[in-house]
């Protein structure tokens, strides 16, 4: 009875689930996705660090501890930041400050805090369980979506190579390849501004350590063209809009904020909160949009939103359906004047007429 009930519940939810027809009316190209930690959860929900910021560093903490990387002292001085602290961004930075070393700006060294995330993120391919959110992006990015991510994981990249599509990691320290990215030029490219876990010097939190791209004219006209061109859609994102680097490349960066159109899914907790957060995003051109009161109903928002996005056809493939049906009937005119004319036409054509259409 209860599988019946949920089964039910889970209709009603969907039957009655409604989008704002600014969002679904797009082209899938004209959409940048944004994923946060709410996309690993929902694929993962093994991992716990993969639920949250503050899971994320409670999960390092403890490698640390049990590789004995982080003096004691430290261990329990962060176990009560992350307790208490709200600014959790900030708690994480420190971490990373404290298992690397002090370096001048521009050099790379190795540093601990790698070896406790590939500790965290061991062996992630055998941990999807729901790939749900994922296809529903891949689908996305097979109609010319792009995708930048906050995560260290690389599930999507994962799971996008087990589909067969040609997935690619970069962060913004190549900047050859950001630049390929973010012309469009990277159908199956996944930005971390982060930096990924598997890179031993690309993990970054602040961005004096991207200072390098801030600074670079050419790199930050092509990405905040971007925010002025696109519409972000944020998807299991909570602290995406507080992180400093997406502020510095981003959100501070565009100075007419007038025209934009972004939008974020979140999950309505609270009533107040909820409203408040949506008319305070509007200021940042964000639309706030609510996927639900309960975790449970992200994934199949996500896919119910990637469908209607994917049914929009692009004005492109309309041109080419019109040509196509206007080439088409050229042929069937010229084809009746010459039969007009007594000169037969053959239905067929034969193998060779193939064949040297095909070497053509």
């Amino acid at each position: 009875m209860d599988s019946v009930e949920k089964t039910t519940n889970r209709s009603e939810q969907k039957s009655s689930r409604k989008f704002l027809k600014s969002l679904i009316r797009k082209q899938p190209q004209e959409l940048l996705l944004v994923i946060g930690t709410g996309v690993s959860a929902a694929v993962a929900p093994g991992i716990p660090a993969l639920c949250s910021w503050r899971s994320c560093i409670e999960a390092v903490i403890e490698a640390a501890e049990q590789l004995e990387v982080l003096h004691p002292g430290d261990v329990a001085e962060f176990r009560r930041k992350v307790t208490k602290d709200r600014d959790l961004l900030v708690v994480a930075h420190d971490l990373i400050r404290k298992m690397s070393p002090v370096i001048r700006l521009g050099d790379s060294l190795p540093s601990f805090f790698q070896d406790c995330l590939m500790e965290v993120f061991d062996d992630l391919e055998q941990h999807i369980q729901s790939p749900l959110v994922l296809q529903s992006i891949l689908s996305l990015m097979d109609r010319g979506t792009m995708v930048l991510t906050t995560n260290y994981d690389n599930l999507l990249e994962i799971f996008g190579q087990q589909q067969n599509k040609p997935m690619e990691s970069l962060d913004l320290k190549d900047k050859t390849k950001v630049l390929e990215w973010a012309r469009g030029h990277m159908k199956y490219g996944v930005l971390h501004i982060h930096g990924l876990y598997t890179d031993p010097c690309g993990v970054v939190l602040d961005p004096s350590g991207y200072k390098d791209v801030t600074q670079d004219a050419e790199v930050m006209e092509v990405l905040q063209n971007l925010y002025r061109t696109k519409s972000f859609l944020f998807v299991g994102c909570g602290e995406t809009l507080r992180d400093q680097i997406f502020q510095a490349l981003f959100l501070y960066s565009v100075p007419n904020k007038v025209d934009l159109e972004h939008y974020m899914l979140v999950l309505k907790e609270n009533e107040d909160h909820f409203f408040k957060h949506q008319a305070d995003m509007l200021l940042h051109g964000i639309k706030v949009v609510s996927y639900g009161d309960c975790f449970d109903h992200f994934p199949g928002y996500v896919q119910d939103l990637a469908t209607q996005i994917c049914k929009q056809q692009s004005p492109d493939a309309d041109r080419v359906d019109s040509t196509t049906l206007l080439g088409n009937a050229c042929q069937d005119c010229a084809k009746r004047k010459l039969e007009e004319n007594g000169i037969e036409v053959s239905k067929k054509r034969t193998q060779s007429d193939t064949d040297d259409a095909g070497g053509s």
